[in-house]
């Protein structure tokens, strides 16, 4: 793997512009509510702001970890902090700036403990960038725990349906991942015998046996895959998401369940590739039994968080899907379908909390006629919906239609069910976005405001990104493949 540095620390940049945000929120009075998210807007849209530099500036013809970053940390231990960025993590980290600047703007109206809600915020995107941009074992184990950690508070204080018993359950199921991800990094950096936690030195020195990687890679899998919604560990994610504040919602699933199927990616396969070969059908099994149940208990609710959550279970089964294949465009596919469904979750959640915070209801029998009513916040409520369904020139279309032709090809029973639960799922879809936004308006929504100016810039972002990376794919495809074609063709041959 090629290792690139450069000479001003951008990554880090992005980390500092998390700590210092975070510092100064801490610093002002609870009080000042407005200078709070004064605060909080301009350090998170300076995060977008770097993380779209740093996509534009990354020579995808060079290819290889970019804008590297090391300094030692404790080197009696091999630790060291190390930074970079490939045609993996860039798309991740431009989607963690454009939802965290999204997510704040959209909590804007929030009048309740507001300076330790955008604190936690802070917290919780500290170690969300600072897992994809890590190249260290030891700092990639520190930033995911750092990255959970606040979701307990987010939801349990500021959520809602619930909310005590979704905060918990979260939290256990997460905990339980770390608590696999450790044992299996220190199972990786003991056997390897090289004192190191260094992704690259482990990579290029360490010589693992086949049964030293299946276990390591099944630990990992498990470990990250809860956090990534993978069935059967999948059941804390409907539930977090309902009792989830907005904002919240936004940022854990355009986000946070992004980490568990990125540390599967960087840490289990790069590091165990044997055992990635070797347990690829199970991954393909559960993914698609994901992606069948996530699209069939859909079906059954009533709720709308709750079609959001499930979906998004199905939705992360294709990433799983694709991770499974072996395959150049099933790899290029699965991240492309991460960046995509990130931000088509937080449109459709941003889109349904608005709709909550004015009709006071979640539940699809309770609404009707909101295209009349609320016009602007049903137009990304649709837009977000037909993204989710796979609809042509809208992202998501481009990361499922890859990975569904290389599950045809190395899996075509498996291909097929995915393709027949998705039909089903997008026609349920379209039922409820008839149900919810169609019809005649009911009496006692008349009257009910619409989204202002400022409240639609947010929503505007993710539908401009929808569209944009719809129509126009290459823009990362052509990032992500310079990652994928070598890593298979080094890997696999």
């Amino acid at each position: 793997m090629q290792v690139h540095a450069t000479s001003f620390p951008f990554l880090t940049s992005l980390l500092l512009c998390c700590g210092l945000g975070l510092a100064i929120i801490l610093l002002l009075p609870a009080h000042r509510e407005r200078e709070i998210k004064l605060v909080s807007a301009v350090f998170s849209g300076l995060t977008l702001v770097i993380s779209l530099y740093l996509y534009l500036a990354y020579d995808r013809d060079l290819g290889g970890q970019q804008f590297a970053e090391s300094w030692e940390w404790v080197p009696a231990l091999g630790i060291r902090f190390a930074n970079a960025a490939d045609g993996f993590s860039l798309p991740m980290l431009l989607l963690t700036g454009i939802v965290f600047f999204t997510a704040v703007l959209t909590a804007w109206e929030l009048n309740y403990r507001v300076k330790e809600f955008f604190a936690l915020t802070f917290l919780l995107v500290l170690g969300v960038f600072g897992l994809f941009m890590s190249l260290d074992l030891f700092f990639i184990f520190v930033w995911f725990d750092v990255s959970l950690f606040p979701m307990y508070l987010l939801i349990a204080i500021w959520g809602s349906t619930r909310k005590e018993y979704g905060a918990m359950k979260l939290t256990l199921y997460l905990l339980a991942g770390s608590a696999l991800i450790l044992p299996a990094i220190l199972y990786l950096v003991v056997g390897a015998g090289l004192s190191s936690f260094s992704l690259i030195t482990l990579m290029q020195e360490a010589v693992f046996s086949p049964g030293q990687q299946r276990l390591a890679f099944l630990l990992l899998y498990i470990g990250f895959g809860i956090l990534a919604g993978v069935w059967p560990f999948h059941t804390w994610s409907p539930v977090g998401h309902v009792a989830a504040p907005t904002a919240v919602s936004m940022i854990h699933a355009g986000v946070l369940m992004k980490i568990g199927a990125f540390g599967i990616l960087r840490v289990g396969i790069y590091l165990c590739p044997e055992g990635w070969s070797y347990w690829s059908p199970v991954m393909a099994f559960l993914a698609t039994a994901g992606i069948v149940y996530g699209a069939l208990v859909g079906l059954s609710q009533t709720d709308l968080k709750y079609v959001i959550g499930y979906s998004s279970v199905s939705h992360m089964g294709i990433v799983g899907l694709g991770l499974a294949t072996l395959t150049v465009d099933g790899l290029s596919g699965a991240v492309y379908q991460m960046f995509a469904h990130g931000i088509m979750t937080a449109l459709f959640f941003s889109s349904v909390g608005y709709i909550y915070d004015r009709t006071h209801t979640k539940a699809i029998a309770d609404l009707g006629g909101l295209g009349r009513t609320l016009p602007r916040a049903s137009s990304f409520f649709i837009l977000a919906a037909m993204t989710g369904i796979g609809v042509p020139c809208l992202a998501s279309f481009w990361g499922e239609l890859v990975v569904f032709l290389s599950a045809v090809r190395v899996f075509p029973i498996y291909g097929a069910l995915v393709v027949l639960a998705l039909v089903i799922s997008a026609l349920f879809m379209l039922r409820v976005v008839q149900k919810t936004c169609y019809g005649p308006p009911l009496e006692r929504y008349a009257g009910l405001d619409d989204m202002g100016n400022g409240a639609m810039v947010p929503r505007l972002i993710l539908a401009a990104v929808i569209i944009g990376f719809g129509l126009f794919p290459g823009a990362l495809f052509d990032m992500i493949n310079s990652a994928a074609i070598p890593f298979i063709e080094g890997v696999l041959g």
